[in-house]
C-alpha cells in the first residue's frame, strides 16, 4: 500500500490541497479554483482535491474538467460529499487519480453496513482511483459499537489510505489521536485530514503519511476565506524542510 501511495502522488508523504470551491458569484468560481490551484502547485503542493464545500456538483465538474484539460500531468481528487459512488463516476470520467470519502467504516450500524460496503467495493472493483477513506472523522458519528482498532482493520478493505482529523474543520488533530491510529496502521498509509499548519506539519508529518491542507492556505486560516499565497508558501517551506516533497 505504501508503495502504491507514493506512485499516485510521487512522493512518499504528499501534501494535498483542498478547493473549496467558495466564490461571492457562482461566475467566479472557476476562476477563483484557478488562482488557488496555479498558487498552490506554484509552491509545491502535490495534488489537489475539489470538494463541494462550498459549491456544488456542477462547480465541481466544471473544475474536474478544467483540471482535466489544463493540468493533464498533476494530481488531482474529488469528494462529492456523502456521495461515495459519485465521487467515483466523476474521478473516473475527468482523469482524478484519488478520491477521498469522509467516513470508510464506523458511521453506520453493523445491520445497514453491509450494502454499503457492497456498494464501495463495486466502484473500487476495477482499481483506477486511489480511495481516501476517513475514521472517527470530524462531524461523522460512531455507529459501528467497535473499538477503533476493529473499525480501522474493516476500513483497510475498503480503501487505499485511511483519513485522521480532529473534531473539525481547521481544528488541529490531536497528536494522541494520530498516534493511537498510527499504532493500529504501522504499514497502512495515514493522511492527517484537518488542522495541520506550518507550525505542527513537522510533528504530525513524522508520524502520518501525508497530510489534507484547507483552511491554513487560506487569509487568517479562515476557511471561509481567500486563499493566501504567503502562507501556502511557508507551510510547505515547514513541511519539506526547506526542500519541495
Amino acid at each position: 500500500m505504501m508503495n502504491r501511495l507514493k506512485e499516485v502522488f510521487g512522493t512518499d508523504k504528499p501534501i494535498i490541497g483542498m478547493l473549496h470551491l467558495l466564490s461571492n458569484d457562482e461566475k467566479d468560481v472557476c476562476k477563483i479554483a484557478k488562482e488557488e490551484i496555479e498558487i498552490m502547485f506554484s509552491a509545491g503542493v502535490n495534488a489537489v482535491l475539489v470538494e463541494n464545500y462550498f459549491g456544488n456538483i456542477y462547480d465541481c465538474i466544471e473544475v474536474l474538467s478544467m483540471l482535466q484539460k489544463e493540468y493533464p500531468d498533476k494530481v488531482y481528487g474529488v469528494n462529492i460529499l456523502g456521495d461515495f459512488e459519485r465521487s467515483y463516476r466523476l474521478a473516473q470520467q475527468y482523469g482524478a487519480a484519488f478520491m477521498q470519502v469522509d467516513s470508510i467504516c464506523g458511521h453506520l450500524t453493523p445491520a445497514t453496513e453491509n450494502y454499503y460496503f457492497e456498494t464501495v467495493d463495486k466502484c473500487r472493483s476495477d482499481g483506477n482511483v486511489f480511495v481516501l477513506g476517513g475514521v472517527r472523522f470530524k462531524y461523522q458519528p460512531v455507529r459501528s459499537g467497535r473499538r477503533l482498532v476493529e473499525d480501522l482493520e474493516i476500513a483497510k478493505k475498503h480503501c487505499d489510505a485511511i483519513v485522521v482529523t480532529g473534531t473539525g474543520t481547521g481544528i488541529e488533530t490531536d497528536i494522541k489521536k494520530i498516534k493511537e491510529f498510527r499504532a493500529f496502521l504501522p504499514d497502512f498509509p495515514l493522511i492527517v485530514g484537518a488542522g495541520m499548519t506550518a507550525e505542527n506539519c513537522a510533528s504530525q508529518l513524522a508520524l502520518s503519511d501525508g497530510g489534507i491542507v484547507g483552511s491554513y492556505f487560506k487569509y487568517d486560516g479562515d476557511a471561509y476565506g481567500r486563499m493566501d499565497k504567503d502562507r501556502v508558501e511557508s507551510f510547505m517551506y515547514a513541511a519539506t524542510g526547506g526542500q519541495r516533497l
